[in-house]
């Protein structure tokens, strides 16, 4: 049984790194959104779990590998929304100069 889990563990890394490896740079933004997305469901499902096993008999490590689960994913969410929007940034154009510096420059 491990043996087995481990052989899809790496098979399904070879196949995740063939995937991401082909995708073009200007889809990494949206690509990036929805696994923020997913990387949200995981953390409600800690949450939930977590609430689950206060009245069930569980040692003090589970509960503090859960809290540790839902530490790193809430910085897996945070971390992936902050550089989806940093990447977003570089999309946008430059701003236009403001309107009171132009009408200075006029007066002049």
């Amino acid at each position: 049984m491990l043996l087995a889990n481990l052989a899809i563990l790496v098979l399904a890394g070879f196949v995740g790194f063939a995937v991401i490896s082909k995708v073009p740079n200007t889809l990494h933004t949206p690509l990036m959104s929805g696994t923020n997305a997913i990387h949200g469901i995981v953390l409600l499902g800690g949450i939930v779990v977590l609430g689950n096993a206060i009245g069930h008999d569980l040692t003090v490590f589970d509960k503090l590998l859960l809290v540790v689960a839902i530490a790193f994913g809430t910085i897996n969410v945070v971390g992936g929304f902050l550089v989806t929007d940093r990447m977003l940034a570089m999309f946008k154009g430059k701003q236009p100069a403001r309107a009171t510096s132009q009408k200075g420059a006029q007066q002049r």
